[in-house]
């Protein structure tokens, strides 16, 4: 079987996601729900398609950054619209300038992405509160929006947020004209927006209106007020507001907050009760230290599929040599990201740039030890020690220095029929300092 090499080299591009949807992006997808220890996408697609079909549901999703968590939405937007559902799926950092939030910001781009998706299947929203408040901002704000352009809701708003995006001052003068209107925006995003849509999609057989927002996880941590940071005024303070959408609704949180004082708080004003959803790490081995032959394998078949999507599993095996110049080199590259994919594909992508075909070890150790130093530059003493107690009792806590660990990519969470559990990213437990 002869290599494509511009299609293997392309669909291991780290900073990709696969669509499902598109069949050439779909051949490379790999579910590792068997091994990940739970199925946090079916349980999504599950409460939505047959425990809440008729009724809104807000779900929260989250775990590290890389770890494979806008694929599995992208799966998620897959079933659900086999399942009859129109799903609005995006990427928040699209429209939003993820170091400086508001709950308003996200509140409009929601709107936008919604209104912005049925216009493309000719159902144009016209909302008269918008329309009213589109011409009170132009006024307020000095700044020019073309009357024509009012009827199209999404670029109406399209039109502010681009406005506002690129300047604080100007996007802090719309805050503080929109936040005592916070309430009336909901509610006519509600009745208005959503409502209608969901009216005039049930109309044409469909089952509901889905929106999935992704990359929420990744707002700064910074401090937002006196006492909150940003994520915890958006979703624990401002929780309330972003769960009573009239429409189901996923959003992705960042992995620190469930290990906050207030995970509860989180869970009952923005989850409804329920806990946020967590995708765990592809383990590479068990508690133990032992390896896991089963993560392992899949881990092996991500790699292999990317180069060969055409061939069996079984025979993918056999091709290695096209690839790497022995398994064990694949394995090496496996076991080192730790079941993290992005970091995975970040290593192999980064041999890929060196070297020809077969990629040789020395290449990876070299990948390995740059990933190694650059990842040490940012770790402090007390952090190593911290480290050192991950490695020992296979937990952390909710401490603040136990959050930058994770926010870090120093440590990784896996969980198994045990429960969760946590270790270091292999790529440091190599290095010298930890080693001492």
């Amino acid at each position: 079987m002869k290599l494509d090499l511009q299609k293997f080299f392309d669909s291991c591009n780290p900073s990709k996601t696969l669509i499902l949807e598109n069949p050439e992006d779909g051949q490379y997808y790999i579910d590792f729900a068997s091994v990940r220890g739970s199925k946090v996408i079916k349980e999504l697609g599950r409460t939505i398609a047959r425990l809440s079909p008729n009724k809104p549901t807000c779900q929260l999703f989250t775990g590290h950054i890389g770890c494979g968590k806008s694929t599995e939405l992208r799966r998620l937007e897959a079933d659900l619209k086999k399942e009859g559902f129109h799903v609005v799926y995006f990427e928040s950092t699209q429209d939003l300038d993820i170091n400086d939030v508001d709950i308003t910001d996200i509140l409009l781009a929601i709107t936008r992405q919604v209104s912005e998706s049925l216009e493309t299947i000719d159902i144009k929203l016209r909302p008269g509160y918008f329309t009213k408040l589109f011409g009170e901002i132009k006024d307020f704000l000095q700044t020019p929006i073309d009357a024509s352009l009012q009827a199209e809701l999404s670029v109406g708003i399209a039109k502010i947020t681009a406005k506002t995006k690129d300047s604080p001052k100007l996007r802090d003068q719309l805050r503080q004209y929109l936040e005592p209107r916070t309430n009336s925006i909901l509610e006519s995003i509600n009745e208005e927006v959503l409502g209608r849509a969901t009216q005039e999609l049930k109309g044409r057989g469909k089952k509901g209106l889905v929106v999935i927002v992704d990359n929420l996880d990744r707002i700064d941590p910074r401090t937002k007020t006196s006492e909150r940071s940003q994520p915890e005024y958006i979703f624990i303070d401002r929780g309330e507001q972003l769960r009573k959408l009239n429409c189901h609704v996923v959003y992705t949180i960042p992995l620190a907050l469930i290990f906050s004082n207030e995970n509860e708080t989180l869970k009952n004003r923005l989850g409804g009760g329920v806990a946020p959803k967590v995708l765990p790490m592809v383990p590479v081995q068990l508690r133990d230290g032992s390896e896991y032959k089963e993560g392992m394998e899949l881990l092996r078949q991500m790699v292999l599929t990317r180069a060969f999507p055409d061939v069996d599993a079984s025979a993918r095996i056999d091709l290695i040599g096209q690839i790497f110049d022995s398994p064990e080199t694949l394995d090496r590259l496996c076991r080192v990201s730790g079941g993290h994919l992005r970091n995975l594909l970040g290593l192999l992508y980064s041999c890929l740039q060196q070297e020809e075909l077969p990629l040789s070890r020395d290449c990876l150790e070299d990948a390995i030890r740059a990933s190694r130093d650059s990842l040490v530059l940012a770790i402090d003493d007390n952090e190593w020690e911290l480290l050192r107690q991950v490695v020992q009792r296979k937990s952390v806590s909710g401490e603040v220095d136990y959050e930058n660990l994770l926010r870090s990519l120093f440590v990784f969470e896996y969980q198994d029929k045990e429960g969760r559990w946590f270790g270091i990213n292999p790529v440091l437990a190599e290095a010298k300092k930890f080693k001492q």
